[in-house]
């Protein structure tokens, strides 16, 4: 029988395991990338792991997400601790400036039929290139750093059958959001999706990339599209031909669902506030007034896609709407200094557009907030509410051509109704200069890693007891967020000081809930469907477990997320029906008895002590999660395991 890509890249890199889909496995990583908002506990992690240096093929730290250096030194110190330790461990280290991490692997380090983990969730993005990339927590891509295996259940695989050819005015950021439409934000969980059809061959290596970036707001566990000659193309672009090699799947490949999207037939779509999937066309909301207009982000910030922006606004000779705000931040110092030289930038700027930094900014709330009750339209993957940094703001996720027709015209406007569409070609040859990549030291004993007071001790969780008592903290709802439970923007900067960025649990919903959870001495805390969705970010294992919190008890969790609260020592448990989690209020007290056997069974036992209902909460744990779990977590136990 033949295989499919995904199964060809896993089974190339398994180490432990079977091929069965829901199993267990365990496979070996490449490469691995942080960036700076999650790469500052990582190598902490990494450090107290005890290894010298990386065994990786290849290990970069990006800095990108926290790039403003407001507020204080916090931000300057950890780049500072980032470079060093870098240095010091064998890790290649893109300094500020050089672009958002994502784009930057993509152009000049991503390989086809390798594997990536990186903690960050859309670490998919490689997966335009043939990768196998995958988002994870900050633990998880230390381990893979330390030469440790990367766990995760045997996926199904997806074939999404492209066919035909996009029209004008319709892009690559349509077609992922049409999939969101049909699929759901919950709709990938457990799943790689995998492109394939005569449309994949019309689709540029950056067009790839934004649909394989956005799928992590699937669920998915990732995506990946073939490596063809137009991989070749662009990798040969890049002076990096010999990274190149095919990877398509095996024309009697078999496949566990398949979905079919007519290119020719798809129209510009929008994603309404506040969900990814909450898909309409673009021609249902016109004629809304906009405030703002952001171009940008890991998942539409190539070359091609500002200047298709650039272009549409000096050849219709058009300026921005006096009543919108635009800002454009390029993906990467390439993007930058080639549109620099191509007149795209002189374009954007006379045009009346805002130049930002090549890093994530407005994506994660670092500046550019809309004004209340303001109408945002992005070309972002996720419009959580709140993440603006605006909370009553109304953020619409759409692609650069939706964006730059509502620049123009001041509300949301079909961009067919605009001018000529304008070619962009690829280029032959990209402007290459790594000179703000820099290499780890070639004498690793002589770097001392510099630590600012910011950076704050690691703090780790104890072993597991066989019951736990305590009262719910907070009942929350469906699609609660990372950004919900640890908030990203000015937040940021403590995110090496876990005690300090503590304060933020859940203080959007509960200013004062870090207050009530050290009063308490911990406990519980409740949730719906598609816990944790969204951001990689281990903070929101992390810092709940600082604050003491023993459980997490849900309707279903973001696999991510579940990961990272079993790292940190953290029970993620599942509700067996509806019923049992209506039957809990806030405040009520809980415990979990008799959890070494509810371990080495599918359930443990749940008490109601202020009702006194008793109920089944499901755990679906391998036995090398419930190792960790006893000891109190993934640290604890890989120390374990290599002593």
């Amino acid at each position: 029988m033949g295989k499919n890509i995904t199964q060809k890249i896993l089974d190339n890199h398994l180490v432990s395991g079977e091929q069965v889909v829901g199993e267990e496995i365990g496979i070996r990583i490449d490469q691995t990338i942080t960036q700076d908002a999650t790469g500052t506990m990582s190598y902490l992690q990494f450090e107290a792991m005890g290894v010298d240096q990386v065994k990786t093929d290849l290990s970069v730290s990006y800095i990108d997400h926290n790039t403003l250096q407001y507020g204080g030194f916090e931000n300057a110190d950890d780049h500072k601790f980032l470079q060093t330790v870098a240095a010091k461990h064998g890790v290649f280290f893109s300094r500020p400036g050089n672009g958002i991490c994502h784009q930057v692997h993509l152009e000049r380090f991503g390989k086809p039929g390798g594997t990536l983990l990186g903690s960050d969730s859309h670490t998919p993005t490689s997966g335009g290139v043939g990768m196998l990339a995958m988002g994870a927590g900050g633990l998880d891509v230390a381990v893979a750093m330390g030469g440790g295996a990367f766990s995760l259940n045997y996926p199904k695989v997806v074939l999404v059958n492209l066919k035909g050819r996009l029209k004008p005015w319709v892009s690559a950021k349509d077609i992922i959001l049409e999939l969101l439409r049909r699929l759901t934000v919950k709709g990938g969980v457990g799943k790689v999706i995998e492109y394939g059809g005569t449309g994949v061959k019309k689709l540029s290596v950056p067009e790839r990339a934004t649909i394989t970036n956005m799928g992590a707001e699937l669920g998915a566990t990732t995506s990946v599209f073939p490596s063809d000659d137009v991989t070749r193309e662009f990798l040969a672009a890049q002076g990096r031909e010999s990274d190149w090699s095919e990877l398509v799947a095996d024309d009697d490949a078999k496949y566990d669902e398949k979905i079919t999207i007519n290119l020719g037939t798809l129209e510009p779509m929008i994603a309404q506030p506040h969900m990814p999937d909450l898909v309409v066309k673009v021609s249902d909301l016109e004629g809304l007034k906009v405030d703002q207009v952001c171009v940008g982000s890991c998942t539409n910030s190539s070359y091609r896609d500002l200047m298709v922006v650039a272009e549409t606004l000096h050849k219709g000779e058009y300026n921005v709407d006096p009543e919108v705000s635009m800002t454009v931040s390029p993906g990467s110092k390439q993007v930058l200094e080639m549109i620099s030289l191509n007149k795209g930038l002189a374009h954007l700027i006379k045009a009346g557009a805002r130049i930002l930094e090549s890093s994530c900014g407005p994506c994660i709330g670092n500046g550019q907030s809309p004004p209340s009750e303001g109408v945002s339209l992005r070309t972002f993957n996720r419009n959580f509410i709140g993440r603006s940094g605006t909370k009553n703001a109304k953020v619409y996720l759409v692609s650069p051509e939706t964006a730059v027709a509502a620049a123009i015209f001041g509300k949301i406007t079909d961009p067919r109704k605009l001018e000529k569409y304008p070619k962009v070609k690829m280029p032959k040859q990209f402007l290459v200069d790594d000179s703000m990549v820099i290499p780890p030291s070639d004498d690793p004993a002589s770097v001392v890693v510099v630590k600012g007071p910011n950076i704050q001790s690691l703090p780790i969780a104890g072993p597991l007891g066989d019951s736990i008592t305590g009262k719910v903290l907070i009942k929350l709802g469906d699609n609660i967020t990372t950004d919900d439970i640890t908030p990203a923007g000015t937040w940021l900067k403590y995110r090496s000081n876990v005690p300090k960025y503590s304060e933020s649990v859940f203080c959007g919903i509960d200013a004062d809930f870090h207050l009530k959870a050290q009063e308490a001495g911990g406990g519980f805390v409740l949730g719906g469907e598609n816990y944790g969705q969204g951001s990689s970010r281990e903070h929101a294992a992390l810092c709940p477990m600082f604050l003491g919190i023993k459980a997490v008890v849900a309707k279903s969790f973001a696999r991510i997320h579940k990961d990272n609260l079993i790292n940190f020592g953290i029970l993620p448990l599942t509700f067996e029906s509806g019923a049992d989690y209506d039957s809990i209020n806030d405040g009520d007290e809980l415990e979990l008895a008799g959890i070494f056997d509810g371990l080495a069974s599918d359930s443990i036992t749940l008490i109601n002590k202020t009702s006194g209902k008793e109920m089944k909460v499901a755990h679906g744990y391998t036995s090398r999660q419930v190792d960790m779990l006893k000891v109190g977590g993934r640290l604890n136990y890989t120390k374990a395991q290599s002593a």
